[in-house]
C-alpha cells in the first residue's frame, strides 16, 4: 500500500521534522516523556523509568524494558525471533493455514545473524535508546576494536557531531537533544544493509 502513495503529495523532510518537533512540544506540555523516535510515555510508566535509568531496550517491535527476549510470531506474515534467528511466517492465509493444518511451522523464510549483525544490532540499539555508546565496552563484549572496526562509520558521523546532533569523543557517542528527533538517521550510519541512496537521503534530511 505504501508503494501506491504519491510521494510528491507527502510533506518534505523539513516539514516532517517540524511536525515531530511540534508533537514533542505538545506531548511534553501534556505531561508525557519523549522516549525516542515517535514514542512517548507518562513519567511513571516503566518505559519512562527505564529511559531515565539508562536501561531502555529496543527490538523490531519497538521500545521495551526487556533485553533480547525471544519473540514468537503468531498468525500470517508475523515475524519472530529466537536466539540469533529471525523468521517470518507465510504471508498468505492459504499457505499459513495449510502449514498449520499439516502440523508444521508456517515459517516461510528466516535469517541467522552473523557476528557482524549482532555487533551492529547492539550498536544501533544503544544509539536508539539514548546511549551512551561506550566504544571500549561494546568492543570488549563483541571481541573487536571498535574504532578500527567502525572507522568509516565514525568518519561519516563527524558532520553530525559538528551539527550538534551527537557528542562524539574518542571513547563514546552520546545523542544530544537536537539529535533525538533524528536518531534513526544517526543509527542508520551503522546499518550495512541500507543502500548508499538511502543514507544520502537521510543526510539530506539532516
Amino acid at each position: 500500500m505504501q508503494r501506491q502513495i504519491d510521494e510528491t503529495a507527502l510533506p518534505s523532510p523539513a516539514v516532517r521534522l517540524a511536525i515531530l518537533e511540534r508533537v514533542i512540544e505538545r506531548m511534553s506540555d501534556a505531561g508525557y516523556v519523549y522516549i525516542g523516535m515517535d514514542h512517548f510515555a507518562l513519567p511513571d510508566d516503566e518505559l519512562a523509568r527505564a529511559y531515565r535509568a539508562g536501561t531502555l531496550q529496543r527490538n523490531f517491535q519497538g521500545y521495551s524494558t526487556h533485553s533480547d527476549c525471544d519473540l514468537i510470531g503468531i498468525d500470517a506474515s508475523s515475524i519472530g525471533k529466537v536466539g540469533d534467528v529471525y523468521a517470518q511466517n507465510a504471508r498468505d492465509l492459504e499457505g499459513y493455514a495449510s502449514a498449520i493444518d499439516a502440523g508444521r511451522l508456517a515459517i516461510a523464510r528466516g535469517v541467522s545473524l552473523s557476528h557482524d549483525d549482532l555487533l551492529r544490532r547492539d550498536v544501533i540499539v544503544r544509539i536508539m535508546c539514548g546511549g551512551p555508546l561506550d566504544f571500549a565496552m561494546t568492543g570488549k563484549t563483541h571481541g573487536v576494536d571498535f574504532r578500527s572496526t567502525f572507522a568509516d562509520e565514525l568518519a561519516r558521523l563527524a558532520p553530525m557531531h559538528d551539527d550538534g546532533l551527537i557528542d562524539m569523543t574518542h571513547d563514546a557517542i552520546r545523542v544530544l537533544p537536537a539529535g533525538r528527533m533524528l536518531v534513526r538517521n544517526i543509527a542508520a550510519v551503522f546499518d550495512r544493509y541500507l543502500g548508499q541512496a538511502t543514507l544520502q537521503r537521510f543526510s539530506r534530511t539532516i
